[in-house]
């Protein structure tokens, strides 16, 4: 784990900083919030935010906001680097409730990098803030829960699927191995984590997919790697979960989908 970074926007014209932190493959930082507005998106690579039991994956076409006082956990499967936004709630007029994803084009990508210079006007950060505050549109996409039980032998077959997505077993063979009837197994399931056991594990495969996806690996090794027989099976039970297409949940919009957002080194 890593310790969060704390502490007030600097007093000045701006109500943005911009924040950026290198991420070691495996790295989060610890459960923390701001005083401040977030909008977490990775400069480069995937990063993955967790808020309770939800978890978004966000490639470079795609951020969170995540409002002032949310508890939240950052971190990257593979190297990364973490460019934040803190927005100073009193100079901010987004009022977002609750963590929103965000779509990241080219131009938005570009202005978080400008605004990252300190030797910028007071006009120019402004007209500059102000055009970031306006291309902030929210995705219409939900994060794909996967509830924490509390009983030790729902948790024992939760850490065996988390380790190992594509665990073949069934509810019946997880069951004998922590001593229980299936039927009680599928009873203390439910009432643990409010899904059934087929349901919470889809929801771990595809959750341990998306990185996957986000990095540029094809939907067929995908699949297989999280437990799927064919790419088909794989992106039927995504759809049927999700409602849409991966690509269309990672990115947001179809056009997205052949983009490529490219930003100048700081």
């Amino acid at each position: 784990m890593t310790d969060a970074v704390f502490g007030a926007v600097p007093a000045g014209v701006g109500a943005i900083v911009v924040g950026t932190f290198p991420l070691a493959s495996g790295q989060w930082f610890v459960p923390h919030s701001h005083p401040q507005h977030q909008l977490a998106w990775a400069r480069r690579g995937v990063l993955g935010v967790a808020v309770d039991d939800a978890y978004w994956v966000l490639p470079r076409t795609r951020a969170l906001w995540l409002p002032a006082g949310i508890v939240h956990r950052t971190g990257a499967t593979r190297d990364a680097v973490l460019c934040s936004l803190y927005f100073e709630p009193d100079r901010c007029d987004q009022d977002w409730t609750e963590p929103t994803p965000v779509g990241v084009d080219g131009l938005l990508a570009h202005l978080i990098a400008y605004l990252s210079h300190e030797n910028l006007s007071d006009d120019a950060r402004l007209r500059a803030e102000a055009v970031v505050l306006d291309l902030l549109r929210p995705l219409p996409a939900t994060p794909i829960d996967v509830p924490s039980p509390a009983d030790d032998r729902v948790r024992a077959v939760v850490d065996a699927l988390l380790a190992n997505p594509a665990d073949p077993r069934s509810l019946e063979a997880h069951a004998r191995g922590v001593g229980v009837s299936r039927r009680t197994l599928t009873r203390l399931f439910v009432h643990d984590t409010g899904m059934n056991f087929d349901r919470w594990r889809t929801h771990v495969r595809l959750r341990a997919a998306l990185p996957l996806l986000a990095e540029g690996q094809p939907v067929s090794r995908v699949a297989h790697t999280v437990g799927y027989a064919t790419p088909s099976a794989f992106l039927a039970a995504f759809r049927r979960t999700v409602g849409t297409s991966p690509g269309r949940y990672l990115n947001g919009d179809a056009s997205y989908e052949a983009s490529v957002v490219s930003t100048p080194d700081e």
